[in-house]
């Protein structure tokens, strides 16, 4: 029996997981599942990743991103670009505060189309694996992730538009 090749690797720096995250929100055709802490500001704040992120969701009607962000105070003060992207494509980009029940969950993960995974145990620490075809583990991550989505509500602070 031939041994099934590898195909997730590693990350460890802050870069790498900009890196990984461009790579499976590239990968993403009809929907990309962010669970994040603060909206990284060195991953989810970069002009590469923003970009990916905007062409997915302005490529078709059916294409969405769903972001469950446990704490929004960092992002909205520092002006996070991505909130700002969620506001200007509300239909298609959508930013949630999960239930207080799990406000103390310590893993952040991103998932592109029930296939590619960016994960992280500790959203505090930057290690984690990046594997852009596991469905298994991915489709697993996003039966978690819809859990906490149905249990979740609109922030406010994430919806205003300051003037």
């Amino acid at each position: 029996m031939a041994e099934q090749e590898k195909t997730w690797r590693e990350v460890s720096t802050a870069a790498e997981n900009r890196a990984a995250a461009l790579e499976i929100a590239q990968l993403a055709r009809r929907q990309l599942c962010i669970l994040t802490r603060d909206l990284e500001p060195q991953v989810y704040d970069d002009p590469d990743v923003l970009e990916a992120i905007k062409n997915l969701a302005l490529s078709g009607s059916k294409a969405n991103v769903r972001i469950l962000l446990m704490d929004s105070a960092r992002a909205t003060k520092e002006g996070h670009r991505l909130i700002e992207l969620s506001r200007r494509l509300s239909s298609s980009v959508e930013i949630r505060k999960p239930h207080r029940d799990y406000l103390d969950m310590a893993e952040a993960f991103m998932i592109a189309d029930e296939k590619g995974l960016l994960y992280r145990k500790l959203s505090t620490r930057w290690e984690g694996i990046v594997d852009p075809s596991d469905p298994l583990q991915a489709r697993e991550k996003l039966k978690l992730f819809n859990q906490i989505w149905q249990r979740s509500h609109g922030d406010p602070e994430t919806r205003q538009l300051r003037i």
